[in-house]
């Protein structure tokens, strides 16, 4: 049986992988950002995938903080895009986003401060947190 822990972690997973490959294929020119969060996307999808099977034991203890990871990933990269610190780094070589201002915005750099992402992350983060606390068993309740 897959504990709660797993499930809520799974969830978390589907929620944060689909919304960053949906949020990077939007983009009207790929920048890096956008890269990032679609490779990050796949990869906390198929984590998420994972986590439903027997395959999550061979994780083991590896899940709760990758999970933390994958969230403080997806934090930086939210709070480069929020400073101007990522100038949307479009993948043709200009170093600003499409409408050549610093920092671009979300519709024109394809990604930006995007307060749903912040929030998945956080969610993520919690996530995270509770699957390192709590081992991923049934047996404190979780």
């Amino acid at each position: 049986m897959i504990s709660n822990t797993r499930l809520y972690g799974a969830a978390i997973a589907f929620a944060s992988g689909l919304y960053s490959l949906w949020s990077a294929s939007m983009a009207t020119r790929m920048t890096t950002s956008g890269w990032l969060m679609g490779l990050l996307g796949v990869v906390v999808l198929v984590h998420g995938a994972v986590l439903l099977t027997g395959y999550a034991d061979r994780l083991g203890d590896a899940s709760g903080p990758l999970m933390i990871a994958y969230s403080l990933v997806m934090l930086l990269n939210q709070a480069l895009l929020g400073t101007g610190m990522m100038n949307g780094g479009a993948m043709d070589g200009s170093p600003m986003g499409m409408n050549g201002g610093m920092g671009g915005s979300p519709m024109t750099a394809g990604m930006g401060w995007d307060v749903g992402m912040v929030t998945l992350a956080a969610l993520m983060l919690a996530s995270g947190v509770i699957m390192t606390r709590g081992g991923g068993s049934d047996a404190d309740g979780m």
